[in-house]
């Protein structure tokens, strides 16, 4: 386990990593850059950002947010670009606006409700675990419903023989007691076989939603 993304960037630059469950904007430096394969992905799931405010401001919509905007967020990638396209009809850009960049979503939540930013990044998954307490502390201003964005298993080339069982293992956990425990843990229903090409279409798409 890594505490943040730098770690986890210098790992996979030093070719210290065999198995990674990635996101989205990680997946196309492993695959081109890395000669990583992709394994699974978890069916069902995608990696969706919501944008929160304070109940105590009276903004209730993104339109309403000006220049200078406060953004908590974390490191992860794929969420704050998200994010950030979801404010450009209100013209908020990184160049007129101020990041906090927090540990966690909870931090993020706590910044957002001391007042400390006007809004923050959240992934949608994470949003809808919170408590009722904090949730009647924050108002949603908009979610994003792209559905196509997704984590997934990627493996190493010095893994590249035991791909095939590790497929087969995934694919089975369904069916099997222990398996179905750790899935529950996950939150995954179910893991399905990514192809090269399922993570090309990730790729392009990543690649799409970049700023120019």
């Amino acid at each position: 386990m890594f505490n943040d993304f730098s770690e986890l960037s210098k790992a996979i630059d030093d070719d210290s990593i065999d198995l990674i469950y990635a996101n989205p904007c990680d997946i196309a430096k492993l695959v081109r850059e890395k000669s990583f394969s992709p394994i699974a992905r978890p069916q069902g799931t995608h990696d969706e950002t919501v944008i929160i405010s304070s109940v105590k401001k009276t903004i209730e919509n993104v339109d309403e947010l000006t220049s200078g905007l406060k953004i908590a967020m974390t490191d992860v990638p794929d969420v704050n670009r998200i994010g950030m396209i979801m404010l450009e009809p209100a013209d908020i850009t990184s160049s007129n606006s101020e990041t906090l960049i927090c540990s966690n979503y909870i931090t993020v939540v706590k910044k957002v409700i001391q007042g400390e930013a006007d809004v923050g990044f959240v992934l949608a998954d994470a949003f809808d675990e919170f408590s009722n307490l904090i949730k009647k502390q924050v108002r949603p201003l908009i979610s994003s419903k792209i559905h196509v964005l997704h984590h997934a298993l990627l493996a190493g080339p010095n893994f590249s023989e035991k791909q095939s069982d590790l497929l087969d293992a995934l694919l089975f956990m369904n069916n099997d007691k222990k398996g179905l425990d750790i899935l529950n843990s996950l939150e995954i229903d179910k893991w399905t076989p990514m192809e090269l090409d399922d993570a090309e279409f990730l790729i392009d798409l990543i690649d799409t939603l970049s700023p120019s």
